[in-house]
């Protein structure tokens, strides 16, 4: 199963989103292509009502460890709650890679 499909998964049973996006970023990195290395998770849980920002990250990167011990090389992270995301749904878009040999 592809890795994006996992972490779908994973979040989806975990958390029950009511909005949840996986993006596979890879291609703004020096990776070969098809690569799944490098992703922006945007999701929308009531579980995280009345959690601060760091624990969301926390149980996110927890519940995905084993991808983040496998093949995933970097997670980007958006955590809001309903509210948060009605008030304001705009996502900053992820800046381009400065590693590797594109410096």
């Amino acid at each position: 199963m592809a890795v994006s499909r996992v972490i779908t998964s994973k979040l989806q049973s975990h958390f029950i989103p009511s909005f949840l996006e996986v993006i596979n970023e890879s291609y703004m990195h020096n990776v070969p292509k098809g690569s799944e290395t490098h992703f922006k998770v945007l999701i929308v849980s009531e579980k995280f009502e009345g959690t601060p920002l760091i624990k969301r990250h926390r149980e996110v990167n927890s519940l995905l460890a084993e991808e983040l011990q496998g093949g995933v090389h970097a997670l980007s992270i958006v955590a809001k709650t309903p509210t948060q995301w009605g008030s304001d749904p705009n996502v900053v878009k992820s800046p381009p890679c400065l590693g590797g040999s594109k410096l």
